[in-house]
């Protein structure tokens, strides 16, 4: 079972034409984030770009929207969310960007419309440091990068 929560959402001019995010099937994650450009952007191989979304949104506290990469772009064409996944805090007011690149080989269009990143919702954690001289010990201890093999 899933949980709902009401998220308040303004859209810009430069989106007011354009649907809101949708989930591209009943048990998705993610729902789908528009382009709201208005001309098409060419993403050359190497090069990086933010993409307006043309909607704030205001989450109640205690969650966090998560930018993530969608799959086909990656896998057909190179392209992915910068810094995955990008995180839009519950206080933040201002329009949701996402930040693509281009890892493909090929310059890479991105139309106004187009489904550029999913966002998936999900509860925040609040940490509370406590400052210790010793840690448990574990069977793995300190092994790191790498330390516990590929097979």
């Amino acid at each position: 079972m899933t949980t709902k929560i009401d998220v308040r959402v303004q859209r810009l001019a430069h989106g007011a034409d354009l649907p809101l995010p949708a989930y591209g099937s009943v048990e998705a994650a993610g729902c789908d984030l528009l382009a709201a450009i208005e001309e098409t952007k060419i993403l050359a191989p190497g090069d990086s770009a933010i993409i307006p979304t043309g909607l704030k949104i205001a989450l109640p506290p205690g969650y966090e929207a998560q930018v993530r990469p969608r799959s086909g772009l990656a896998a057909k064409f190179g392209v992915t969310v910068l810094n995955t996944p990008g995180t839009v805090d519950s206080d933040y007011r201002g329009e949701v960007g996402v930040i693509l690149i281009n890892h493909g080989q090929s310059d890479f269009a991105i139309e106004r419309g187009m489904r550029i990143a999913q966002m998936v919702i999900a509860p925040v954690v609040t940490l509370i440091w406590n400052e210790t001289q010793d840690l448990d010990e574990t069977q793995r201890g300190d092994g790191g990068f790498g330390s516990t093999g590929i097979r």
